[in-house]
């Protein structure tokens, strides 16, 4: 699991080339790769899936300050990826 950060008046868009590169970078390829690019504000998820070429899908732009709060969306995606990174360890 890779996050990468920026700051709240930066897109998530401006962090896409950085953690796709860190990604890339796995050094265990056959496990699952996922990525968090978070604002503080807004967050999205990114899955890489390593073969030739790679390729990567976007979640939806989650936002925490809409009326509905995906906070809590955001919370159950983390805390189902910890459980897949677990697993993949055990």
């Amino acid at each position: 699991m890779v996050i990468e950060s920026k700051k709240a008046e930066f897109s998530t868009e401006a962090g896409r080339g950085q953690i796709l590169a860190y990604m890339l970078a796995n050094l265990h390829p056959n496990l699952p790769n996922y990525g968090m690019i978070c604002t503080g504000i807004s967050f999205i998820f990114v899955n890489l899936v390593n073969g030739k070429p790679p390729q990567y899908a976007l979640s939806k732009l989650f936002i925490t300050i809409n009326p509905g709060n995906e906070l809590y969306d955001i919370l159950k995606i983390l805390k189902r990826l910890t459980k897949i990174a677990l697993l993949g360890i055990i």
